[in-house]
């Protein structure tokens, strides 16, 4: 998706300036998320998903970054749970923690919902 650029730094900044200009306002990231340019429909790479663990990676480390500073994160939600309509793109980009079967409806859990999880419960980084 050419329209979007991963710049992980813009989080850290975004939050800073939030904390500066509105002191004590607690701050919810209410839609963050990626969407692998080359995600096939019959392919393992989406179920895998390893850029989009990087993603969130990156992203969760300028959060925390910011956090450090005085930022007052209260939610981080991952856009999206399930793969689903984009307006633009229609079925034909994948932003879900969820892969979605288009014939039988099936989901399944790809590795970045996985790895997310375990990051959640405390197991780990994502």
């Amino acid at each position: 998706m050419e329209r979007f650029f991963v710049v992980p730094l813009g989080m850290e900044k975004i939050m800073d300036y939030v904390t500066r200009r509105y002191p004590g306002m607690p701050i919810f990231v209410t839609e963050n998320g990626y969407s692998s340019p080359g995600e096939q429909e019959n392919g393992n790479d989406v179920l895998q998903g390893v850029e989009r663990i990087k993603f969130h990676k990156a992203y969760l480390a300028a959060l925390a970054r910011a956090i450090r500073k005085g930022a007052d994160v209260r939610g981080y939600f991952i856009w999206s749970l399930m793969d689903g309509f984009d307006w633009i793109h229609a079925y034909s980009v994948r932003f879900g923690l969820y892969y979605i079967n288009r014939r039988t409806l099936e989901r399944i859990p790809k590795l970045s919902a996985r790895r997310y999880g375990d990051f959640l419960r405390g197991k780990g980084t994502i």
